[in-house]
């Protein structure tokens, strides 16, 4: 980040225009000012002056203040690359899809506000300094750019370190091995990496130990995170002040590989590959003050991995290519972002295109041959390498059978979250996916992971009993109050939070307060955005503070009135208050400002259902299912409403299509027995009731419904 001058401005601001969705953009100078004419936050065309510079390769986006201190990021940017390779121009970072003035993603709306999204990686030393009470921003830097103490920490005690050495001689100088850092980078000292001649590859001479400083520190700003608290301090666990996205849907495919849809990091990736495992650190390969790689292209590479067994054409398998496939071509491949950004997934696995074949996830082989398909390069693969390839990272199945809800789903979770020779951050994302689907037979397997070393994993195990009762967990989750990480801190308390303060065992309550004031003031440091907001309310709603609950509701709609979940949220709050009215006004409204989300529909059909409008909350719940037709939950209460009004035969219709999509759910399953059987069809009914058995082998209850259905099927 730079201030707009002659020298940082890359982009062409020589009156020049660009169009996008019917918006006519022009770029233009007035005297030392750069000027962007443009559609604001009222949809109106009108001139906005450039602040500062945003970015050098391969893209340069330009910042522009308002007058209560938001600094926007505007979504045209200028192509720096060279004309040859395709750049300088300006495009749209959305290009296929209309962002009007009142989307989130609109360059004057929340998601593109830089006090948030952006500074506190590309400035240093950033405090956001928002005050909730007027809605403005005063945010401020140490530095404008990346500057030392963006990677070190505060470093006034290292130059004052440094001013105490220029008089030590000929006296002793003071000792300090760390010289006044916050924290000593040492991981690589005194340590080897021999290659061992048998296999090739390189052994690190001294273990690694759990805590990794060096990842931590670059996670900073290499991890898809949320930061709660500003005083961050190198080298030590980034959960201590963010909250560290797992392996999600939207931004993993079921193996880990990262997505090109919502913009991935480096952090998660490496810390799923074998390299992290064995002790690979970051600045083995890269040079932290040049930006460089140590050494040249996959010459950083060679150095681990010997190049007479890996540079081969025996290991490669391609010949008379130009330029031939390197290491990074086919371990690293890379996904694009912002239309021209790439970035290689530095999970470091190899191409599996058999995973392909069975889970529809991509592989590197079919990444350039894109004219072939997974099977002919699995076998390509398997007549090099043979059938037994398989990998580091060996949980795609268990994350696929989750994410399309399959019958042996729990059961491949809690194995793979049980797993210790499994990455931790996998780890951590089966077990938040377990949630769902908690049973007697899998609790124990939260138990063994919230005494987990590293705090995601234990964070995930906190996510795992989130639908367990709080006063039931309370033994188990209450000794990590008292955390040495901050974030597994303020997830506990969180998680604890419906137990009443009388409730609570004495000796705990200190605790519990001490880390539900950290979780308050978490929220508090993100009051500009609506889901701290929302997020903070909810805790209130489970301490019984409802006032408080409500006004927080409030501020998140007022930030953003498209945040649904404040909405469902405050809507639900209004339902245990027995205001119900007020509840379905609000999802209304919700509902004014976006149609077509599907969530907001269901809630309020039912706040309908219990205001006695069935009717009305029927057609709710059918706009819900028919939005989105991948729930489970919505096309489950449709039927169940549809049975409700008489239509039993169009219930069981719609019951059977989400089937097809979910075969195993509980619920579905169920309504489907109990409707056929109500129906006259017994055969249909005794034939879902032992699919649901399968899928619930643990409920004593189905064996004798199966008995009484077989017999009823016989007699009749």
């Amino acid at each position: 980040m730079q201030h707009a001058t002659d020298k940082t401005v890359l982009g062409d601001f020589n009156d020049v225009s660009f169009d996008y969705y019917g918006v006519h953009t022009r770029f233009f100078r007035r005297g030392h000012q750069f000027l962007v004419e443009t559609d604001g936050p009222d949809g109106k065309l009108a001139v906005f002056e450039v602040k500062y510079t945003f970015g050098i390769d391969p893209l340069q986006q330009y910042l522009i203040e308002f007058p209560d201190g938001r600094i926007q990021a505007f979504s045209i940017a200028w192509d720096t690359r060279p004309k040859d390779k395709g750049g300088q121009h300006w495009f749209h970072i959305y290009p296929n899809e209309e962002i009007k003035h009142d989307d989130v993603l609109h360059w004057t709306k929340l998601n593109q506000n830089w006090n948030f999204m952006c500074a506190e990686c590309h400035s240093t030393g950033v405090r956001k300094n928002y005050d909730a009470r007027t809605d403005h921003f005063a945010t401020t830097w140490a530095e404008i750019s990346v500057g030392c103490e963006a990677c070190h920490g505060q470093g006034s005690s290292h130059a004052a370190w440094a001013h105490d050495q220029k008089n030590w001689w000929p006296f002793g100088r003071r000792e300090d091995l760390n010289k006044g850092l916050l924290v000593r980078f040492d991981e690589r000292r005194d340590v080897t990496w021999p290659i061992d001649k048998q296999t090739g590859t390189a052994h690190r001479s001294v273990a690694p130990v759990p805590l990794r400083k060096e990842v931590e520190t670059c996670g900073l700003c290499h991890a898809r995170r949320g930061g709660f608290n500003e005083d961050w301090i190198p080298g030590q666990w980034l959960s201590q002040t963010h909250v560290v996205e797992p392996l999600v849907p939207s931004t993993y495919h079921a193996d880990g590989q990262i997505r090109d849809v919502e913009e991935a990091y480096n952090y998660a990736p490496f810390k799923q590959s074998k390299m992290f495992a064995a002790g690979v650190t970051c600045t083995d390969c890269h040079d932290p003050h040049s930006a460089k790689l140590r050494a040249s292209g996959e010459g950083v590479c060679l150095r681990c991995h010997a190049p007479e067994k890996y540079a081969d054409a025996r290991h490669r398998h391609h010949t008379g290519i130009d330029p031939p496939p390197s290491c990074i071509s086919c371990h690293m491949p890379v996904r694009t972002y912002m239309v021209v950004d790439i970035r290689h997934d530095h999970s470091f696995r190899i191409p599996r295109p058999d995973i392909s074949l069975k889970l529809g996830v991509p592989n590197a082989c079919n990444d350039c041959h894109n004219d072939k398909d997974p099977q002919w390069a699995a076998a390509a693969v398997e007549g090099w390498f043979g059938p037994n390839r398989m990998g580091f990272q060996t949980y795609a199945a268990a994350f696929d059978a989750s994410r399309s809800d399959q019958a042996d789903a729990a059961a491949l979770l809690a194995v793979l979250a049980s797993d210790q020779n499994v990455p931790a951050i996998a780890r951590a994302s089966a077990l938040a996916e377990l949630a769902p689907r908690i049973s007697p037979a899998n609790i124990t397997v939260a138990r063994g992971a919230l005494a987990d070393p590293d705090p995601m994993v234990r964070i995930g195990a906190l996510d795992m009993l989130a639908n367990v009762p709080a006063s039931q967990v309370w033994p188990l989750v209450a000794p990590l109050l008292s955390d040495p990480v901050r974030g597994v801190r303020i997830a506990a308390a969180s998680l604890l939070a419906a137990v009443p303060t009388p409730s609570q065992p004495a000796p705990d309550r200190e605790r519990f307060d001490r880390a539900a004031a950290e979780f308050v003031d978490a929220q508090r440091s993100n009051a500009d955005r609506p889901e701290a907001r929302t997020t903070l309310g909810s805790f209130l709603a489970r301490r019984g503070q409802s006032v408080g609950a409500e006004t927080e509701y409030k501020m998140a709609l007022q930030l953003s009135p498209q945040y649904l979940p404040a909405s469902i949220n405050l809507a639900d709050l209004y339902r245990q208050l027995g205001r119900d009215s007020e509840g379905e006004a609000v999802l209304r409204a919700a509902i004014a400002v976006s149609p077509r989300e599907a969530a907001a529909h269901h809630a309020l059909g039912l706040t309908l259902t219990r205001l006695k409008q069935s009717a009305a909350a029927l057609s709710e719940f059918r706009q819900a299912a028919q939005l989105d037709s991948d729930s489970a939950r919505y096309a489950y209460v449709y039927a169940v409403a549809l049975n409700s009004d008489g239509q039993t035969d169009k219930a069981i219709t719609v019951l059977k299509e989400a089937q097809t999509r979910h075969p195993s759910d509980h619920d579905i399953l169920s309504a489907l027995i109990v409707f056929n059987r109500a129906a006259g069809d017994l055969g249909s009914a005794l034939i879902y009731a032992e699919q649901l058995a399968a899928v619930a082998p643990d409920d004593r209850s189905l064996a004798g419904l199966i008995q009484q259905l077989r017999r009823a099927t016989i007699s009749k």
